[in-house]
This record gives structure tokens, sequence and C-alpha cells, in this order.
């Protein structure tokens, strides 16, 4: 069967450098960093006492105080982000066929906040007997996001969530992808979010020592691809695509960001942190995108990549990205947006995305910040442009954007400049 295009024309996003989407390139642009010290619950006697927390986040404005509060943190960005991309992608709803319309959004980890406030009202409270929120399991549980959004809007298309630790967004978007190039969908709002700045979650990777503990500097903690990198920097928020089917969009006189190329799986099959030190599984994730997209890795100017900001993450991600691209990789654009953002862990892959997806129409390469003389890793080629601590300005006609996850999973996605 010939399969349908399918394009971007909606975005939304919440991050800790902005809680909108032009706010959030105007940051990025400007290489602003979201870190600070963590100001949603005491981190006195905590390793790390910092992360990238979204500021001045009003749940209300987006909806009501008494839904607000049904939902966790993850889920009410996953609603903001939502809310934006569906009013920018100017959809008349009224006029659609609403069971077209799917909802594909995922969450790494889903709402641990809520775990943990109920595990700990019950054990302080535990001689009055088991007692719980009644909306404890659907605030908690990682699908809620999608079914919430699509309650909102009354969507009766595909439903569901992924998870993939910190590709999921990535695999929801090439779910999206799939699911509407064979027909199966006009539209679906596709993306992640995640609010892991919470007492289990920086504990929980602090004990794993995953996380910097810069906590002297914390601006200046991520640094993707620095010798004095020391972990990465947790982050929180929401990122939000709507793809939808060219012809549907065409007809209705849409505005197009960019064309998804192709989408790319695989696992390292490795470890169950740490990624393969060749970059095995990256090397293969890349090749598998650049194959379904049908395209040469020539044809791509820029890769936003997974770049962490961990010792070993960004050694085995760069020797794939020579492995893969030859000589190519050194015409490259290179960045590592998590300089700014931190992590957001299940929402990463879905603001990556959308950074790519405005460099293509700005034709702006956002940079890696935190980058500073003398401080080469030896184990990284730095031939390699890797956009250091300012943004540069090129024809961006191809993006690649990679996202891997404990588990050894990896997903990537192609974007590219529409053409009709």
């Amino acid at each position: 069967m010939e399969l349908k295009r399918v394009v971007v024309t909606g975005l939304g996003a919440i991050t800790p450098i902005g809680n909108t989407v032009p706010e959030f390139w105007e940051s990025l642009v400007n290489g602003v960093s979201g870190a600070g010290p963590i100001t949603l619950f005491d981190v006195s006697k905590f390793k790390t006492q910092f992360g990238c927390e979204v500021k001045d986040f009003d749940p209300t404005k987006y909806m009501d105080r008494k839904e607000a509060r049904k939902m966790d943190r993850y889920t009410q960005f996953a609603m903001a982000v939502a809310k934006e991309a569906v009013e920018d992608s100017g959809l008349d709803l009224e006029k659609e066929d609403r069971t077209r319309i799917g909802v594909i959004f995922g969450a790494g980890i889903g709402g641990l906040r809520t775990f943990e406030e109920e595990i700990g009202n019950y054990f302080l409270n535990q001689d009055k007997g088991p007692r719980f929120n009644p909306f404890f399991i659907p605030k908690m549980i990682s699908d809620i996001a999608a079914g919430q959004i699509s309650i909102m809007y009354g969507f009766h298309g595909p439903n569901y969530s992924t998870c993939s630790a910190c590709a999921t967004s990535t695999n929801a978007i090439a779910d999206a992808f799939n699911l509407i190039r064979l027909g199966k969908a006009n539209v679906i709002v596709s993306g992640g979010a995640e609010a892991g700045v919470s007492i289990s979650g920086v504990g929980g990777f602090n004990a794993m020592h995953a996380l910097s503990t810069r906590n002297d500097e914390p601006t200046k903690a991520s640094r993707p691809f620095s010798a004095s990198r020391d972990g990465f920097v947790i982050g929180e928020g929401g990122g939000c695509l709507v793809l939808e089917e060219l012809e549907h969009a065409k007809a209705r006189g849409a505005k197009i960001y960019a064309e998804v190329a192709g989408v790319g799986m695989s696992a390292d099959a490795h470890h169950l942190t740490a990624s393969h030190p060749d970059g095995l599984g990256a090397r293969l994730v890349m090749r598998n995108a650049l194959e379904d997209a049908e395209m040469n890795p020539e044809d791509i100017d820029y890769i936003n990549v997974h770049g962490t900001s961990t010792p070993v993450g960004d050694i085995s991600e760069t020797k794939a990205i020579k492995e893969v691209f030859g000589d190519h990789a050194y015409d490259l654009n290179i960045s590592s947006t998590k300089s700014m953002t931190g992590h957001l862990l299940g929402a990463a892959g879905a603001v990556e995305s959308i950074a790519g997806i405005l460099a293509i129409n700005n034709g702006v390469i956002p940079p890696t910040i935190n980058h500073e003389e003398g401080d080469d890793d030896e184990n990284i080629d730095y031939n390699l442009n890797f956009t250091f601590n300012k943004a540069q300005e090129r024809e961006v006609n191809a993006v690649l954007s990679n996202t891997f996850g404990f588990g050894g999973h990896n997903a990537c996605v192609i974007f590219k400049k529409y053409v009709d």
C-alpha cells in the first residue's frame, strides 16, 4: 500500500526555560539555563539540591481548579501543552470527524509525586486505617494524560500511552506517525510530560549517582561533552505535537511546520541504565530512521542529540554519530538542548523534537551551553561541531532527534522541511 505523508501542524511546550513555544525558543537561542535550587520540596539532606523546574505554572490557566485537583502535576503539564498545540494547529473541531483524531501521549514514570504523597499519608495515619484519595490511581498511572486529553476534546481515535523511559515521547511520535501514514487516523495529538523533580525522583537518581552534584553552580551543571560533566540535571515539563495526514492538512489550509520523514527504534540489550559503550543501539536507531525516511546521512543538517551530560553516554553517542555519518559528521551541527532544559525524562523527546522543528523554521541551531575552553574529554572528537555556547545560523532542511532510555530503549525521529 502507498503510505500517506505526515506533517506537523501544531506545537505546545512547557519547559524550565519557557511556558509556551515562543518563550521556549527564545530562551534556547539565547542559551538560557533553566537550572536553579529546587523549591518544590526540602532538599537540605539531598546530595543534589538543584534541578530544572517549570516556573510560575498555574494549572487553572488551562483547566478548572476542581479538575486540576484530580490530576498529578505531570498530567497538568500534558493538558497545558495539548491545549497550546491544538489551538496552534487551527483545527476547527466542530467540522472534524473526532473519531479520526487520536491521542498518543507518554510518560516515562507518571504520577510520581502523587504516589509519594498518598503512601506518605498512609504511613502518617495508618493507625486510622487505610485512607486513600479516590483519585490516587487515576492520578498516578502513566496512561492517564492521553485519556484526559481525549476527554477534554472528545477525540475518539487511537488513544494510549507509550513508556520507554527517556525515549517515551519519541516513541509516542513514532507510533502516531505510523498510524497516520497507515490511514488509521487523520490527526494525532502526540508527545509526553513528566514531573520527576520530586523526593523520590531526586533521591532515586542520586542513589544511582546519575545526577550532577554541582550545587554551587546549578546553571553550569548540565555540560554535555565537557570533561568536567558529572551527571544529568533533572527537569520537568511537557511537549506536544499535532501530527496530521498531509492531504487533510492541505484541505483545511493548515500551516505546516515540517514533515515527519521517518522514525527508528532499537535496543542496546546491554545494561539496565548504561548505554552501550560503543554506541551499538545508537548506531542502529539512527540507521533505522534514515532507512525509514529513505534519506542518506548527507541529507541531515542537524542532530539534536540525547546528550545528557553523563560520563559514558556522551562518549558512546559521539562514537555512534561518527560511525553512521562518516565524513559528513564534521559538516553537521550537533547540540544538546538538555544543557539548558535539563533532562525532562519522558517528555524529552517531544520537547527536543520541537527544538529541531523550530531550527528548520528559523534557520538557527540552538547551542550546547556550558563548555569552557580547555574542558575537553580525550574520548570525544572536538572537530565535530557541537554548537558550543552560541546559537549558529544555517539553512536546516532536515533534523534528526535522538532519545535513549534506561533499559536500552532507543528511539529516533527525522523531521524535514515541507515541500509540496
